[in-house]
C-alpha cells in the first residue's frame, strides 16, 4: 500500500474516531474539564484507550526497523524538560480548557461547518505563523 494511501486511511480513521468519541464537542471536552464542577468523565475512556494504542505502537516500533508503509520512524530521541516545552504544553492547556477544542478535533470538525472551530483553527494558524516568526532568531535547544 503506497505511503499517501496508508496515511489517508489513518487520517480518516483518527477523524472518525474524534467524532465518534465526541471530541469535535467543545461542550463535552469542557464538562470533561470541570473536574471541580458537573464533571463528565466519559472522555477518560477515549483517552486511555488513546494511550494504551500508543504504547502498544511505540513497543511495536521498537522492535522493527522500518514501518510496513515505508519510510522510516520520526520516533522522538529529546527527553529534556525545558522552557518552550512547558510554555507550548501551557499554551495548549489553556487553549484546550478555554475552547474544549484542540488543533486534531478543531480541524476535524471544521467538516460540520462549526463557527466555533472555523476560529480556532484561524487562530491556531495565526499563532504557528507567529511563533515561525518568533523562533527565528532564537533556535530551540536540541
Amino acid at each position: 500500500m503506497p505511503l499517501a494511501l496508508s496515511a489517508l486511511i489513518a487520517g480518516i480513521l483518527f477523524g472518525l474516531g474524534l467524532a465518534v468519541s465526541q471530541m469535535t464537542n467543545p461542550a463535552k471536552v469542557l464538562a470533561f474539564l470541570d473536574v471541580a464542577g458537573d464533571w463528565d468523565p466519559s472522555l477518560a475512556v477515549v483517552m486511555a484507550g488513546a494511550v494504551t494504542v500508543a504504547v502498544i505502537a511505540f513497543r511495536i516500533a521498537a522492535g522493527r526497523t522500518a514501518p510496513l508503509a515505508g519510510g522510516s520512524f520520526d520516533l522522538p530521541t529529546r527527553r529534556k524538560i525545558d522552557t518552550p516545552l512547558v510554555m507550548g504544553a501551557m499554551v495548549f492547556g489553556v487553549g484546550w480548557g478555554l475552547a474544549g477544542l484542540c488543533p486534531g478535533p478543531a480541524l476535524t470538525a471544521l467538516l460540520s461547518g462549526q463557527r466555533k472551530a472555523f476560529l480556532f483553527v484561524g487562530a491556531m494558524l495565526a499563532g504557528m505563523v507567529v511563533y515561525k516568526f518568533m523562533s527565528r532568531e532564537r533556535p530551540v535547544d536540541g
